[in-house]
């Protein structure tokens, strides 16, 4: 072998590598079919344990892993994963996985050094505003539940996402918050605040930058004013640069490439912003149009990076970033919005009784590109998985970071002047036999 030989052999190996990425995840199925009913999420029934005096279950909630080689994605794997024959012969392998029921980000979640916080928000119609928020803290590698605790509505916890930021050691996120939870001296301000309803009180709702201290779940907000987009995502690379995905859903059929464009045969659909986190500003740039009517000039300030050329559903997504590589933003989105060929052959949303055959709630891997904001699509995701969170494992940007430990807050001893829950996160009136929650913290009941 001559060393022309040797070194190009030796180049496409480095490819090879580079190109493989195991993205983790807090997973579960959008959608399957069981009996010809449509559901949401599965759960099996494995038995009563005495020890527990509790039944249970196995979910599909869990932690997930998928890999993807350069061109192909393998289908998520549950990674700890949930044996059945494990749980019956153990009442804390059995806990365990019964717990997993409560690892559910609907209203964000984030991974950090090693552990995991799942916020999850209750229908505001089927609770009381002091328990509308169950938040949960976890140890990724092994599943474990460290606590579980829950917070009113007031703590203002509905995210679009959470990142952890390596250039300050902070945690950020995208938080849904009304006008009346800002100061005066930015809401009064025109320039950066517009009352949607005359009614500062009545909750004008947005999103806004904030740090969240995962200890005690306090935000501080950091923008001047809320943004009402349909924020989908949020991530925040190795160099500390934070972005956001937009729902981005358009009625324009996709072109042979599969991106979608604008009548000037631009790129729309999902947007990509960056955020400045100091001041909370989405980052723009100066871009001159022309009034069609007067054939004036006009300068008009637009996002500062672009759109991903994919449509993709508003409900809560996930993305991530390589510590190695800053440029190139992953993201667990829809296909195409639930749009498609439909009965009369043009191109509109689907039918949902068909949503098995048509794809109306496929999900994908996409790849962003950060600098123009163009979406390369990857692979679909096997069974229309979603995931409340993703990172890369083992080049996560908060991995070995110094941020205050979630710690694991498991007690032999309870207080008595708490209200009391159970570990599905239900207030209860009284502990029975078994484990509680109290104070945030798990006891055993004798």
């Amino acid at each position: 072998m001559n060393k022309k030989t040797m070194i190009a052999l030796l180049c496409m190996a480095t490819m090879v590598v580079n190109a493989q990425v195991t993205l983790k995840g807090i997973g579960h199925d959008n959608r399957y079919k069981k009996n010809g009913e449509v559901c949401q999420m599965e759960s099996e029934y494995v038995g009563w344990n005495a020890d527990l005096q509790k039944a249970i279950f196995i979910v599909e909630n869990g932690i997930y892993d998928m890999t993807w080689n350069g061109s192909a994605l393998t289908a998520p794997a549950r990674n700890p994963e949930v044996v059945k024959s494990e749980i019956m012969a153990n009442a804390d392998k059995a806990l365990w996985a019964t717990n997993f029921n409560m690892m559910y980000g609907n209203s964000g979640a984030a991974y950090v050094d090693g552990k995991l916080v799942t916020v999850f928000s209750r229908d505001e119609s089927s609770t009381v505003d002091e328990e509308l928020f169950r938040v949960c803290k976890w140890d990724a590698a092994t599943g474990d539940l460290l606590s579980n605790k829950i917070y009113p509505k007031s703590s203002c916890l509905e995210s679009a996402g959470m990142s952890y930021n390596p250039v300050d050691g902070k945690v950020y996120g995208l938080f849904y918050l009304t006008g009346n939870q800002l100061p005066s001296e930015i809401t009064d301000d025109p320039d950066y605040f517009e009352d949607k309803d005359d009614d500062l009180t009545d909750g004008d709702a947005g999103y806004a930058i904030c740090t969240i201290d995962l200890e005690t779940m306090k935000i501080m907000p950091i923008t001047h004013g809320l943004y009402y987009y349909n924020f989908v995502t949020f991530a925040i690379n190795s160099e500390g640069r934070a972005f956001a995905l937009t729902s981005g859903g358009v009625n324009a059929t996709p072109g042979d490439d599969g991106k979608v464009r604008d009548i000037n045969n631009e790129l729309t659909g999902a947007q990509l912003y960056e955020f400045d986190l100091t001041t909370g500003l989405m980052k723009t740039k100066p871009v001159e149009k022309t009034d069609p009517t007067t054939g004036e000039k006009y300068t008009e300030n637009a996002p500062l990076v672009g759109a991903t050329g994919y449509c993709s559903q508003y409900r809560r997504q996930s993305a991530c970033f390589a510590k190695s590589n800053p440029n190139k933003m992953y993201w667990n989105g829809y296909y195409n919005s639930g749009k498609g060929i439909n009965d009369w052959g043009s191109w509109g949303a689907l039918p949902d009784r068909e949503w098995e055959s048509n794809g109306k709630y496929d999900t994908c891997l996409y790849e962003v590109d950060i600098t123009t904001g163009e979406a390369t699509r990857l692979a679909k995701i096997d069974k229309r998985w979603i995931f409340s969170c993703l990172w890369v494992d083992g080049d996560d940007c908060s991995d070995g970071s110094p941020i205050t430990e979630i710690k694991d807050v498991k007690s032999n001893t309870a207080g008595t002047d708490a209200a009391i829950y159970n570990l599905q996160g239900q207030r209860v009136k009284t502990a029975r036999k078994g484990l509680f929650i109290q104070n945030g913290k798990v006891f055993m009941a004798k």
